[in-house]
């Protein structure tokens, strides 16, 4: 048994978008689809990100050993996950100096 190779089953070869119309990816959205304001909330997002990224990591590099839960290279694998890593470092991943102390 063979599969008919009629026109209406092959995607056309010169569209980009694999032969499917402009609505049928609704999950599939380009840059120049979006509104300005949600352009801006992407940038400054990735802004936020890259700043607490950035300031998770010079604060682990010039924190001592003994005030790092844990393993530094460990803390530094953490950091670059989305906003989530550098968040938990800064809560979970320093030792706070009244925690020291107490101990």
């Amino acid at each position: 048994m063979t599969q008919p190779t009629g026109e209406a089953d092959q995607p056309d070869s010169e569209d980009p978008d694999g032969g499917q119309t402009e609505g049928s990816r609704p999950g599939k959205r380009r840059w120049s689809d979006l509104s300005p304001r949600t352009r801006a909330a992407f940038v400054v997002l990735g802004a936020v990100e890259v700043a607490l990224a950035g300031a998770a990591w010079t604060d682990l590099i010039r924190r001592p050993r003994d005030q790092v839960r844990g393993s530094k290279w460990r803390w530094a694998m953490v950091i670059p996950v989305n906003i989530i890593g550098p968040l938990v470092y800064f809560r979970w991943g320093r030792v706070r100096p009244d925690a020291r102390s107490s101990s």
